[in-house]
């Protein structure tokens, strides 16, 4: 049955026809486009100086469509006066930004990480002692485990790596076979080779360290990091703050909390997350 176009039941099946089995695109609206190209209206400078950079970054944009679009002298060289304004602004930013840190060194990096290559170099050497005195004060509290594959190429190239660790530090290591011992592989969740993990004796405490070959420097740092983390030593958001750089600069939590959580938690539950499983 057709019903006549001017019924109530045509016009219900007309507004019918916007639901998933028939859909009826809409009209695009008409944009009404403007029928001449506008000039920006550039304020004098001492105007222009008491607005805010969202501000002026819009004006220098219309400015700068504008001349590329009419292509006059005038046009053009209102454009970069724009931009050099923006320049000297920014230049003004950065030179109060150096009184700035001048006079609060706890926020210029300058002070825990110096730029002249001779105190660069005694840093690092300060560092790399205080985390291997760490490491060595620990090594009876954790080992290390590599696990490898006869024809994994690159496992011949990282167990030297992990055996300099050994005579750096004092630690156990090992090396496991996956070839050998399949179940390995499977209990601790390795498949790549090489991996080698940190494993916290007398717990199911265990952290993947490196995986594939890493530089002995890299794989001292991370071993560092991941036995602060499972004692308890440092918060996860401190996971990257290195040898001496606690409650300073590079301490994440050196001012307060960064997070939404409450500062005080205690990152156990998060190492019991990452290291629960059998030992080797």
């Amino acid at each position: 049955m057709i019903a006549p176009p001017g019924s109530a039941y045509a016009a219900q099946t007309a507004d019918l026809r916007q639901g998933y089995w028939w859909y009826q695109a809409p009209e695009a609206e008409a944009k009404d486009e403007p029928s001449e190209l506008a000039k920006p209206s550039i304020p004098p400078m001492a105007e222009l100086a008491t607005w805010t950079p969202p501000k002026i970054r819009k004006l220098i944009e219309d400015q700068r469509d504008y001349a590329a679009t009419v292509l006059t002298v005038e046009a053009v060289t209102d454009f970069w006066r724009l931009e050099d304004f923006a320049r000297r602004k920014a230049r003004a930013f950065a030179g109060i930004t150096q009184i700035a840190m001048l006079q609060n060194p706890q926020l210029n990096s300058k002070s825990a990480n110096p730029m002249v290559g001779d105190a660069r170099a005694q840093l690092s050497a300060e560092k790399d002692t205080i985390r291997t005195r760490y490491l060595r004060a620990h090594a009876n509290g954790f080992a290390l485990v590599m696990f490898s594959r006869a024809a994994c190429g690159y496992c011949r190239v990282q167990w030297p790596i992990v055996q300099r660790f050994q005579d750096e530090t004092g630690w156990q290591v090992t090396r496991i076979d996956l070839d050998q011992r399949p179940d390995a592989g499977a209990r601790f969740g390795v498949e790549v080779t090489p991996t080698t993990m940190l494993i916290r004796r007398g717990s199911a405490q265990r952290m993947i360290v490196a995986t594939g070959v890493e530089a002995y420097p890299n794989l001292a740092q991370m071993t560092y990091q991941a036995v602060r983390l499972l004692r308890g030593d440092i918060r996860p958001e401190q996971f990257m703050t290195g040898p001496g750089e606690d409650a300073g600069f590079f301490d994440a939590l050196a001012n307060g909390p960064v997070a939404a959580g409450d500062p005080g938690t205690d990152s156990a539950p998060l190492a019991a997350a990452i290291s629960v499983g059998d030992r080797p």
